[in-house]
């Protein structure tokens, strides 16, 4: 994602902030969330309206668009906001599908969510790209316990306390504003809640890494396809990703080394990158999926997986796509 178009989801961002759903391939406000009418023929047909995750949206473009090629008479209606308000709408039978980017809480399963997941990505610590001490973050990386003194205990920690330089410079940190699934997931490796992060909240995904971007002293966490660019492969302009020194040997090991999207997909699948801050990420509704949208769901977890790592996102163990469909005809 090139920085033209970071500042484009900013906009989208701020759009999505004043109600205005962005929708695939076209717009529409909020309502009743989608009937399906079937044709002569058994032609699927109908609307299918869709919002949270900003982790998953852009996968969830891709699935709507290529799910359209095949069935022209179902229209589907994409918008990001957080994984909270995807709760909140397909518990309200707002959407049919709610995105989200964390694990589904029992007060929410209390209130008729169900889930399946269906793709599994991470949240990554960024920095600005020219970030003072950028080089010996990049051959140390920095420690979870570092972390939480930063985002948690909101200590003044300077960027050569961290870099182990000389910088006198103290670190910004960013967070979200919005209730969504990476600030919990970070907030959970770190041993907190989103409500415990601290210091400069800014809206959504787009908008955070802009705020980094623009920040040389600013440190904060973006998703997978946020914080790399999905055509080269390296993290987008402006941004860095930290390593984190997963096993606090003082120096960033090659199974640690987060410098391009490859590797860090090669750290979640092996594992050596914590799990949080990998996530597997999820569609909910209202007690069941209802036609058309069970027939998306399942053309997701079948041949939707082969656009997966297209996008950028890794795929989850056979094993899971495997419950996720006996769930959807349990």
């Amino acid at each position: 994602m090139a920085s033209a178009d970071i500042r484009r989801c900013v906009a989208v961002a701020l759009l999505l902030g004043l109600i205005v759903a962005l929708g695939v391939p076209g717009c529409s406000p909020g309502g009743p969330r989608g009937q399906d009418t079937p044709v002569a023929g058994g032609e699927l047909e109908g609307k299918i309206k869709v919002s949270g995750a900003w982790a998953l949206y852009p996968m969830m473009v891709t699935w709507a668009e290529e799910f359209q090629k095949l069935h022209p008479k179902v229209r589907i209606d994409v918008s990001a906001g957080g994984a909270g308000k995807g709760v909140a709408d397909a518990l309200a039978a707002v959407v049919d599908i709610g995105m989200v980017s964390r694990e589904i809480r029992p007060e929410e399963v209390e209130q008729g969510a169900f889930s399946v997941a269906v793709v599994k990505d991470a949240v990554f610590p960024t920095i600005n790209a020219s970030n003072p001490v950028r080089d010996g973050l990049a051959a140390r990386g920095v420690q979870r316990q570092t972390f939480v003194e930063l985002f948690i205990n909101g200590s003044p920690l300077t960027w050569g306390e961290i870099a182990g330089t000389e910088s006198t410079d103290i670190v910004k940190v960013y967070t979200r504003s919005d209730a969504c699934g990476a600030a919990e997931t970070w907030a959970k490796y770190l041993g907190g809640a989103q409500e415990d992060l601290k210091e400069i909240a800014v809206y959504g995904d787009p908008g955070l890494a802009e705020a980094i971007r623009a920040d040389p002293l600013g440190i904060g966490y973006n998703n997978l396809n946020y914080a790399y660019d999905a055509s080269t492969g390296l993290p987008v302009t402006g941004l860095q990703v930290v390593p984190i020194d997963v096993n606090e040997n003082g120096q960033v090991d090659p199974d640690e080394d987060l410098s391009t999207k490859s590797r860090a997909i090669e750290a979640i699948i092996s594992g050596v990158y914590p799990s949080p801050p990998a996530r597997d990420l999820y569609l909910m509704t209202k007690d069941r999926f209802q036609s058309p949208t069970a027939e998306f769901v399942r053309w997701i977890l079948t041949d939707g997986q082969q656009y997966v790592e297209e996008v950028g996102y890794i795929r989850l163990a056979d094993s899971q796509i495997k419950e996720g469909l006996e769930k959807l005809v349990g």
